[in-house]
């Protein structure tokens, strides 16, 4: 399955890798975990990660991104990691590497690279390199088990989640037996300031309902600024502040930002991928998201997920 890619990986000597912008933990943990296994299985080659940061998921960055010249890209490879769409792409410089790749798990929307391997039966794109260092023979060490382990638990929540498969766990178990700790993981990111637990129960009352069992919060950009939180904090952080409810089949979480309105759409009943796609964004089929011009579109897209419920029922 990734013999192509690996087949570029020994042919170039400089790799650049890629992902989203706002990183989660499954973008973060299959770049970080990437770099880590190419750094020791190629010692002889020149390995980069490059990109923004975020801080929840600052911990599992270590040391930070790299920072690189245009220059580094002529005959390097390029490899694209977790992201569906172009405009995701953190650090666009990835088209001037001599050749590109991508790996990834979500729903297919563009041809973004020379190779490209797409899985959507994978519940991360950790999961997937897991399975490239597995299927490559591949050393793994424990710090790099360690962040693609910490990529597949946050995008399947926990192992929570209806993507997770028995696949999931046989390359958790590989995982596990490099010998790091799960405690390390869980502390860092399960234990929260107080001011995440205050912040979340002001969303809670900010939920309002459909009678079509969607749920979804919209905050302001001068809401968003007394908040004194970040972005991703507010955007993905706090859609699944409405997850769980009773009679509640798709959340979407609204946040105005000076980029646009964020959105972050969720289900646990529908394939809602299809109306971030309309939008611009992308995703998988019960968790997407999206950027878009301003609040009459995010109303738009509010009645588009109301039209899935009413044609579902």
């Amino acid at each position: 399955m990734f013999e192509a890619i690996k087949q570029l990986i020994e042919k170039y000597p400089r790799i650049i890798l890629h992902r989203h912008k706002n990183p989660d933990g499954d973008a973060l943990g299959a770049q970080q975990g990437l770099k880590l296994i190419l750094k020791e299985n190629y010692p002889e080659k020149e390995i980069f990660a490059v990109g923004d940061m975020t801080p929840r998921y600052a911990f599992m960055a270590e040391p930070p991104m790299d920072e690189i010249t245009d220059e580094a890209y002529q005959g390097a490879l390029a490899i694209l990691l977790d992201s569906s769409a172009k405009s995701l792409i953190s650090d666009e410089r990835f088209t001037l590497a001599a050749a590109t790749a991508r790996i990834d798990h979500h729903v297919f929307i563009e041809k973004m690279t020379d190779t490209e391997v797409t899985d959507t039966s994978f519940e991360s794109c950790c999961g997937m390199i897991t399975a490239m260092a597995m299927e490559c023979s591949w050393q793994v060490s424990a710090q790099a088990a360690k962040a693609l382990y910490t990529g597949m638990i946050t995008d399947s929540g926990r192992f929570r989640y209806d993507c997770t498969t028995a696949q999931t766990f046989s390359l958790a178990s590989f995982l596990m037996k490099r010998g790091f700790s799960t405690a390390d993981i869980y502390k860092n990111l399960y234990v929260e300031d107080l001011f995440m637990i205050q912040l979340r129960a002001k969303y809670a009352l900010k939920i309002q309902t459909t009678p079509q069992g969607v749920a979804y919060i919209y905050t302001t950009l001068d809401e968003a600024k007394a908040y004194g939180a970040d972005t991703f904090t507010l955007s993905r952080g706090m859609v699944n502040v409405m997850a769980d409810i009773r009679g509640i089949d798709t959340w979407v979480n609204f946040t105005e930002s000076e980029s646009g309105v964020l959105c972050e759409i969720r289900s646990n009943r529908y394939n809602i991928n299809p109306v971030a796609t309309k939008y611009g964004g992308g995703g998988h089929q019960k968790a997407s998201g999206a950027t878009l011009k301003d609040k009459e579109e995010a109303m738009a897209l509010l009645e588009d997920l109301k039209s899935i419920s009413e044609e579902a029922l």
